[in-house]
């Protein structure tokens, strides 16, 4: 059975950093796009990073420069890293790879 496992969570002033991290189990992870979806209330989910297999990388333009997506194959493991992070960064922060999806962590960004 394939889960993803988000953390990393947790409330942050405007300007600070959080650290996301999606441990994937089954063998879903290797050779797949992993990537980080975001959900505000009252908005869609949106994008926010991909990492292919090969390490190239997509970021939102909303997020450029400020966010890094890695991958850890070894571990099964996608990460995502928020610097300078503001309040519309504020979300529900979601991983997946093709139709599996974690339960989603908060992150909340106060001004």
């Amino acid at each position: 059975q394939v889960q993803l496992v988000e953390s990393g969570g947790g409330l942050v002033q405007a300007g600070g950093s959080l650290r996301l991290s999606c441990a994937a189990s089954g063998s879903i992870f290797s050779g797949n796009t992993m990537n980080w979806y975001r959900q505000a209330p009252g908005k869609q989910r949106e994008l926010v990073a991909a990492v292919t297999s090969g390490d190239s990388t997509y970021y939102a333009d909303s997020v450029k420069g400020r966010f890094t997506i890695s991958r850890d194959n070894a571990k099964s493991t996608v990460y995502l890293l928020m610097n300078s992070l503001r309040p519309e960064d504020t979300a529900v922060y979601y991983c997946n790879v093709m139709y599996v999806w974690g339960q989603g962590t908060q992150v909340t960004v106060s001004s």
